[in-house]
């Protein structure tokens, strides 16, 4: 959904790279409106009593203007009554893009907005489960003008895994390479990311957590030789890591359905967490997270080795692993 002169389009949920795309589309459609479009960015978290009128003032260079507001959860007191009354009464030269980041803080400004005839909101929700990820996989292929069956699209998530930037990328390179009118199918996944390409990243960091280390090693070398994005590998560890800190930290005497719930994973994962977290402690999660953490910028930011990258975060996730 674009955004429009006199009108708020606010951006709700979770899932960062979904909002990111939704505001870069709604940017994209102004300035192609109105080339000559002044785009300010803030953040909402700093802004002063005042400095709203000034951001949605008209502009001395254009005719239109464009204002994003970021982080909208942390907006300060003082100047959620500056934002209630321009969306009272918006500018007819200024598009206005507001991303609230999820939760129930600002819940209160969020209920107020959506009461308001000129702002339209997009919900961007990250999904929880395998099986919403391949709802997501679904639902991306159809708006890429293309079809995807229920076996290929589960197929594609358990490939490439849940990191929605990634099997955004994976769906739109199957669809440039799809005949026109034909669906994708399991059998075309396999053939871009099957087979011995099949070592996934999410298979290096169960490695790696495992204390597979020479399995693990192994594995990213040849990921490095198959042109798997090391980023596929990082977002894989951080996602294995954060749903062990998560379960170390859950609530006695939840079921396995209840856990799931909790951490965002699927339930038969449950068990293999469960023996997994044997090995581990609070303090070393935490060391190996944030040696994922680095890895991920390292690999993001164009390190001159990414794998020398992935390979030192490996060692590390399982050197802070619990020796028995």
């Amino acid at each position: 959904m674009a955004t429009a002169f006199g009108k708020i389009l606010l951006i709700t949920g979770n899932a960062e790279f979904l909002a990111d795309r939704t505001r870069r589309r709604a940017l994209k459609a102004v300035t192609g409106e109105h080339p000559e479009c002044q785009v300010a960015e803030s953040s909402a978290s700093g802004l002063q009593p005042g400095e709203l009128a000034g951001l949605t003032s008209p502009s001395l260079f254009s005719d239109v203007s464009a204002l994003v507001l970021t982080d909208l959860q942390d907006l300060p007191d003082a100047a959620q009554g500056e934002l209630l009354a321009y969306a009272a009464a918006p500018s007819d030269d200024i598009a206005v893009v507001l991303v609230h980041g999820g939760g129930n803080k600002g819940k209160g400004l969020l209920d107020k907005l959506r009461k308001i005839g000129c702002v339209s909101e997009v919900k961007v929700e990250q999904p929880k489960y395998e099986r919403d990820h391949a709802r997501w996989v679904y639902t991306e292929v159809r708006d890429l003008g293309a079809r995807i069956d229920e076996e290929a699209a589960t197929l594609l998530v358990a490939s490439v895994g849940q990191d929605l930037r990634a099997l955004a990328g994976a769906a739109d390179q199957l669809v440039a390479n799809l005949d026109k009118g034909a669906e994708i199918s399991a059998s075309l996944v396999r053939q871009y990311f099957g087979g011995r390409a099949d070592v996934r990243g999410y298979e290096i960091a169960d490695a790696a957590i495992d204390g597979r280390i020479n399995v693990a090693l192994e594995q990213a070398r040849w990921a490095e030789t198959a042109k798997v994005a090391p980023v596929l590998i990082t977002a894989a560890f951080a996602s294995g890591l954060r749903s062990l800190a998560k379960l170390s930290g859950a609530p006695q005497g939840l079921r396995d359905n209840e856990l799931a719930a909790h951490i965002g994973a699927p339930p038969f994962k449950i068990r293999s967490m469960r023996q997994q977290l044997r090995s581990w402690e609070q303090d070393g999660l935490a060391h190996a997270i944030e040696a994922v953490a680095q890895a991920d910028l390292d690999v993001k930011g164009g390190a001159a080795d990414p794998a020398f990258a992935i390979e030192r975060m490996v060692l590390q996730v399982a050197a802070a692993r619990r020796r028995h």
